[in-house]
């Protein structure tokens, strides 16, 4: 069994995105490729954003600091601390209204 404080690895994350070019930092909690089952933590400066990209499987988005808009088509989803998105099955679009920290989980598909 592991266990892991997602509070803290929030708080390292963000550190690492203040100071990275990008304005991100992320890093795989569980699993990985070779499972079905995958958590990222993202950290995203606020006005960073990842471009739109294809939806890998069923996922969510749980919101463990700050506050991000989730874009799909033409509809958008906003979202604060301890709020959970669920991420539609189509393109999408995350960006960080302000610095943020988010809980991606992901289940790929076949």
């Amino acid at each position: 069994m592991q266990k892991l404080s997602l509070d803290a690895l929030a708080r390292e994350h963000l550190e690492r995105a203040a100071s990275a070019s990008t304005g991100r930092s992320a890093s795989t909690v569980y699993g990985g490729h070779k499972h079905t089952l995958r958590q990222t933590l993202l950290a995203l400066t606020s006005g960073t954003s990842l471009a739109e990209h294809e939806n890998p499987g069923e996922a969510t988005l749980l919101v463990l600091r700050g506050r991000v808009r989730l874009t799909s088509g033409d509809t958008a989803w906003e979202g604060r601390d301890g709020d959970l998105i669920v991420i539609p099955q189509a393109r999408h679009a995350l960006e960080a209204l302000e610095d943020a920290a988010v809980l991606l989980t992901v289940a790929k598909q076949g």
